[in-house]
């Protein structure tokens, strides 16, 4: 299912194509080079000093016991339909900059930008990703042997998207309805920042 963004201006088709699924063809495995594809994307996302303070730890579906480990990290409405999706990434960023070991302030936002090209990418091959907030960073990092200095942000469940005929009721009402987001002149300034309400 396509479901574009409605935009007050044309964007790349790349950009108005992505969305968050939660409706995954449950039986698909994601092949080898499409994973090596969607590490590919991330590792060119820019970064502070070209730094690039993300890792990711994968779980696929193929490995049924890391997999339902993996799983049992995120709660459990993520859980619910995430479990139909090929691919679990945990999103990860280092605390320091490797060049001179200081706190790196901007490992955040430069783990954003490549979890973010992560979804594009996946956009481009045909798939669907669908970011999520809602797991247990400590029971992830158990799991996964992720180093203290590294902060757990999100997790992404990739795969492809269950066709609408196949979708149960829930499924329908929920990925048919409208994408939202403000109205455009509500996210920027020009020079001071302004009370738009």
């Amino acid at each position: 299912m396509k479901k574009l963004a409605n935009t007050e201006v044309t964007i790349d088709k790349l950009l108005s194509e992505r969305w968050s699924p939660r409706a995954f063809e449950p039986n698909f495995l994601i092949g080898e080079e499409s994973i090596k594809s969607l590490m590919e994307a991330a590792r060119w996302a820019p970064s502070c000093f070209g730094d690039q303070p993300w890792r990711f730890v994968l779980f696929e579906k193929s490995d049924a016991t890391y997999w339902t480990k993996a799983l049992n990290c995120l709660s459990v409405g993520n859980q619910n339909w995430a479990m139909d999706s090929s691919l679990l990434i945990a999103v990860c960023a280092h605390q320091y900059f490797d060049h001179n070991n200081e706190l790196n302030r901007w490992a955040q936002y430069d783990t954003g930008a490549a979890a973010e090209n992560i979804c594009l990418q996946a956009t481009s091959l045909g798939l669907k990703a669908h970011q999520m907030g809602g797991f247990d960073a400590l029971k992830t990092k158990v799991l996964a042997a992720i180093p203290d200095d590294y902060d757990v942000m999100s997790f992404i469940a990739i795969g492809k998207s269950l066709q609408e005929s196949e979708y149960n009721d829930e499924q329908r009402e929920r990925e048919t309805a409208p994408r939202k987001r403000k109205p455009l002149e509500e996210l920027y300034f020009i020079n001071k920042w302004q009370d738009n309400s």
